[in-house]
Parts: C-alpha cells; sequence; structure tokens
C-alpha cells in the first residue's frame, strides 16, 4: 500500500558550520512541521513497487544539493543531486530578510514586523515554488512540503 510521506528527515551536520540560536529553532520546527505533514512521491517505479514511507537525508555536496530517498527500513532507494545555482539568489535573499525579522521580533513594533513578516513568506513562497519546479519528474511534493524543504536547505548553507 502507497505510504507517500517522508518519516524522517536528516540534516548532513558535517555541512552545517554554525547557527544561531533562532535558526537552530527554525529548523526544528520546520522538520517537526515536515514529519506531521508532507506529500512526497518519487515519480521513479521502485522494481519492488516500493511507495513509501521515506526517510531522507539532505547535504551539499560541491555545490550541489543531495537528496537520498531511503526505505522505511533505511536502505538506500536512489540519491538525487540538483544544482543550487537557480536558488542562490532566494537564499541569500531569505537570510537577509530573517535577519531582519529576527532583529524585529526583539525591537520593532507589531506592524514593522508583520511588514518583514510578509516580504520573508513571499520568499519562503517563491523559493518553495521553484524547488517543485527542480523537482518536476523525479519527486512530486506539495507546497507546505517544499516550503519546509527549502527552510532545511537553507539551514544547510549557513557559513560562520
Amino acid at each position: 500500500m502507497a505510504d507517500p510521506r517522508i518519516i524522517d528527515v536528516t540534516l548532513d551536520e558535517r555541512t552545517i558550520i554554525w547557527r544561531s540560536a533562532d535558526i537552530e529553532q527554525e529548523r526544528r520546527i520546520a522538520i517537526f512541521d515536515l514529519i506531521e505533514d508532507n506529500l512526497f512521491r518519487p515519480e521513479r517505479d521502485y522494481g519492488d513497487g516500493y511507495a513509501g514511507p521515506y526517510r531522507i537525508v539532505l547535504s551539499v555536496q560541491e555545490g550541489r544539493l543531495g537528496l537520498d530517498i531511503k526505505r522505511e527500513d533505511d536502505s538506500l532507494l536512489e540519491t538525487l543531486i540538483l544544482g543550487l545555482a537557480r536558488f542562490r539568489r532566494p537564499i541569500k535573499d531569505y537570510f537577509a530578510i530573517c535577519d531582519s525579522y529576527f532583529h524585529a521580533i526583539r525591537h520593532s513594533t507589531p506592524a514593522q514586523i508583520e511588514t518583514i513578516d510578509m516580504a520573508r513568506r513571499g520568499i519562503h513562497d517563491d523559493a518553495a515554488r521553484l524547488l517543485i519546479e527542480r523537482l518536476e519528474g523525479k519527486v512530486h511534493i506539495d507546497f507546505a512540503t517544499a516550503r519546509r524543504l527549502f527552510t532545511l536547505i537553507c539551514v544547510l548553507h549557513i557559513k560562520a
């Protein structure tokens, strides 16, 4: 029986040099929300008909996103490699707006925070649509899953 969802996600910690408490909280929330509600359906036909659930491992290797897709028993089904060139600008913009947002929640008015949060959501939404497009023909994901995966991709790009 098909179960097209992610039940576990791991980030390659070797990729991550440093992250602030705010970013660590974003990572925890993204993973929790992703596990609770997601749609993840690889489009490749696995010979034995395996159709989920999945464990995934995200990493950055030589400037590309590595996405290991594993069975529930942790055996590897396939590894997808995506170029990240088209994500560089959204990642940079997302980090900049997140810095503004985290500063604003400590020092700004509710109206200022709302304005920054709307801009942050806009960047995040655009990047989620880009991720859906880049995974087309490889893995079918819904919009909410794409948003959470983009957050985790950003965490992988944090440098000291």
